[in-house]
């Protein structure tokens, strides 16, 4: 068996996609008589500073001879890789090897890929220990990924599926024309086994990317048969091609189990807290608060529901300090970037100012741990009165919606969380 990796083709600016180059690849290497397996989409770390777009590494399985498919990942990259962008870098990767019995170092160097900040170095040394065959351009650091997407069938356990229509090449750059009630209607039939594929409360196609490369559509799901079905349901411009990916989007593969005084930049983390602060809406519309640990250390990081998350904000904004949360979501500047949160507990009651009891005024503050007194009647008391809260929120998990989701971030609505869920459509 052959594996063929590859990553970093395309552009920010200028457009592209390796998901094209590796459709494009898989029917190359049938024109050329080999067979092909299966092909992977592979979200690495998404907080990568190199990172094009949605940091997707791919692979193709075949039969073909290695020396052979390495030849034709370069004749396909060559023309179509956007080399010109100065943050391009693409790689290609070419193993021998069974997809489920790559070694055991590149297997970890996947995990790794999808959770850490990895270098070149490391990628160059794994190649040539492995014997793979390589090539790299504008310094080649597409290889990090390439080697990843190698070694995804070993690493992972949890796959996905996404189905891609692309348009055709001349258009790129041009307006899409997709018909946004026929994408809601089929969106509709296909939920939750498809999921993903409209934001309901913004009245947005999610699956219809804005970016300037060839991708038309991509539907996402449980369920091979489903996504591509639910494509065919929809009316656009007409299709170039399609093609379904095995992949890890929607597993939250890329969450590590963390402790507040442990977090580092540029990883992403599932860590228990308690909120230290009520939540402050800042300029720009983001929303903060401060988490503190629940153990009663130190330890404290801030948290922050950006604008883009829309909705989710206002549930950030009904917490209050005293919760107790799991919270889950990327680190960058010391803070945490929030993609969900689970209410494991909330407070129910606050102290205030006691009613007077012979005129039922509230009583104010006699001084610093002087208790309260009425100013109409002298009466005194010492502690304050306890009264209950109207929550808006339940115990249970609360995500961002669609619109806001990032590729690898799971959906409340693919099920398997620790406690109820609340999804948003």
């Amino acid at each position: 068996m052959t594996i063929i990796g590859l990553d970093d083709t395309d552009s920010r600016e200028r457009g592209m996609c390796t998901t094209y180059l590796a459709t494009r690849l898989a029917e190359a290497v049938e024109v050329e008589g080999g067979t092909v397996d299966r092909r992977l989409l592979i979200r690495l770390n998404p907080a990568v500073e190199h990172k094009t777009r949605g940091n997707a590494a791919l692979a193709v399985h075949t039969d073909l001879d290695p020396a052979r498919a390495l030849e034709l990942a370069v004749a396909e990259l060559e023309p179509l890789a956007e080399v010109e962008d100065p943050r391009t870098s693409p790689g290609v990767v070419v193993a021998d090897d069974e997809p489920a019995d790559v070694p055991d170092a590149i297997a970890d160097f996947t995990g790794r890929a999808i959770r850490d900040l990895l270098e070149p170095a490391e990628a160059l040394e794994l190649l040539e220990d492995a014997g793979y065959r390589h090539r790299g351009w504008a310094g080649g650091r597409g290889r990090i990924g390439a080697l990843a997407a190698v070694g995804a069938w070993t690493a992972l356990d949890e796959w996905t599926y996404e189905h891609i229509a692309y348009r055709a090449f001349d258009r790129c750059g041009t307006p899409r024309d997709v018909d946004e009630g026929s994408v809601f209607e089929a969106a509709e039939r296909a939920y939750p086994v498809a999921w993903d594929t409209v934001d309901r409360v913004e009245r947005q196609a999610v699956c219809v990317p804005n970016a300037p490369g060839p991708i038309l559509y991509g539907i996402r799901g449980d369920d091979a048969g489903v996504v591509s079905a639910l494509a065919g349901r929809i009316e656009s411009e007409p299709v170039e091609r399609a093609a379904t990916f095995l992949t890890n989007q929607g597993t939250d593969v890329h969450l590590r189990e963390g402790a507040l005084g442990d977090l580092r930049d540029g990883r992403a983390y599932r860590v228990d807290g308690t909120v230290a602060s009520d939540p402050e809406t800042r300029r720009g519309g983001h929303v903060f608060f401060e988490l503190a640990d629940s153990d009663g250390g130190d330890a404290r990081i801030d948290c922050v529901a950006f604008e883009p998350t829309k909705r989710f904000r206002d549930r950030v904004r009904s917490l209050r300090a005293g919760d107790e949360l799991t919270v889950c979501g990327e680190v960058g500047g010391g803070t945490l970037k929030l993609e969900k949160f689970a209410v494991r507990s909330l407070r129910r009651t606050e102290e205030a100012n006691p009613t007077c009891p012979a005129c039922g005024r509230s009583m104010a503050s006699a001084g610093r741990e002087q208790g309260y007194r009425c100013r109409d009647c002298g009466t005194s008391r010492s502690d304050p009165a306890t009264v209950d809260l109207d929550r808006d929120l339940d115990v249970g998990w609360y995500e961002v919606p669609p619109c806001a989701r990032r590729h690898v971030a799971k959906p409340l609505v693919r099920g398997g969380f620790d406690a109820p869920v609340h999804p948003e459509r």
